[in-house]
């Protein structure tokens, strides 16, 4: 009788023991398939992105197949999710196999709202305390960098709606604000508010709520090469008048 009764303990807990397992192995399958889920929702989302923004898209399948900055941001997407539960080696390994394969470099550590485009992508640059908002645009050869000199936060924070012109770097720890608009080369080095244009090296606003700022012309500000061209000829004039009045002066040879 005692036997019996140790016997079915046995393998009451047993039971227990293998519902417990049960449970989760139906838990992590949920969690897996959950992930494929979003991962696949937000390739969908990447494609359809830049269906939407490039005019020379022609279709879903040629943006999936053949477009580096989706393919970079699928990567990124991985690598992140390795960063995140500390998996610091295959996450750095996946962003820089995408380098090698896009031309694009994206930290793992970077955080990346929805619909964010990179178009052409060459040379673009995300650095790993990068902060990027909804719906944002980068052109080839941004740079969204540090400047070397901080620590912790060193790369800058993105708000909704903003575009990166080709070839801008944007170098340090601040933000730019929601529907700005950094120009093609732009450097920008401090902060810009929302609702911005900024232009030239080091960036100036330019426009602020789609009004004109005054303090700085683009297009009528001086061109120093002209200016310097125009004081060399001002100083050979002087030069060429007092040549003329030393043969005035010289007295000829009999």
């Amino acid at each position: 009788m005692e036997l019996s009764k140790k016997k079915i303990g046995n393998e009451s807990k047993k039971n227990e023991k293998l519902d417990e397992l049960q449970a989760k192995l139906k838990k992590k399958l949920g969690e897996i398939k959950g992930g494929i889920e979003k991962t696949v929702s937000d390739i969908k989302d990447d494609v359809k992105t830049t269906r939407e923004r490039d005019p020379a898209a022609r279709s879903d399948l040629e943006v999936f197949l053949l477009y580096s900055g989706v393919h970079a941001l699928m990567a990124y997407r991985v690598a992140h999710k390795l960063h995140e539960k500390k998996k610091y080696l295959p996450a750095r390994a996946i962003s820089q196999a995408a380098r090698f394969f896009t031309g694009i470099e994206i930290h793992p550590g970077a955080k990346i709202g929805k619909g964010l485009m990179i178009d052409h992508g060459m040379g673009v640059v995300i650095g790993e305390t990068t902060e990027i908002g909804d719906n944002c645009t980068l052109y080839q050869g941004v740079t969204l960098g540090g400047t070397g000199k901080d620590v912790g936060k060193r790369h800058p924070t993105l708000g909704n709606n903003v575009m990166v012109g080709a070839g801008a770097k944007v170098l340090g720890p601040f933000k730019i604000g929601d529907n700005t608009k950094i120009a093609a080369n732009a450097v920008v080095l401090e902060e810009i508010p929302d609702n911005c244009t900024a232009v030239g090296i080091p960036a100036k606003i330019v426009r602020k709520e789609g009004m004109r700022v005054d303090d700085l012309d683009q297009i009528h500000i001086p061109d120093p090469v002209a200016q310097e061209l125009a004081r060399l000829e001002a100083r050979l004039g002087e030069l060429s008048e007092q040549l003329e009045t030393l043969k005035t002066e010289t007295p000829k040879k009999k």
